[in-house]
């Protein structure tokens, strides 16, 4: 099945960039043109994609966790 009219980018070829490394949308436009012509396609490929494992995007949620553990709250005393 077609992801991208466009660009004749099918199912399985997002899902072999996909296994490929490619865990972003903009990673599979790069890989196969696919979302950069109308755009209509992007939420599609977003949804293939899900929240799976990506390497880019564990050491983001890491920077965020270790940033929000280590903001002080207002009103509180910090730990000395």
């Amino acid at each position: 099945m077609y992801v991208c009219s466009c660009f004749g980018v099918t199912e399985q070829q997002v899902k072999d960039h996909a296994a490929a490394g490619a865990c972003t949308p903009r990673q599979i436009a790069s890989a196969s043109k696919a979302g950069t012509d109308c755009g209509g396609c992007v939420r599609t490929i977003q949804a293939m994609l899900g929240r799976g494992a990506c390497p880019r995007r564990e050491l983001l949620d890491r920077k965020q966790t270790s940033a929000t553990a280590a903001a002080p709250v207002a009103g509180l005393p910090e730990a000395a």
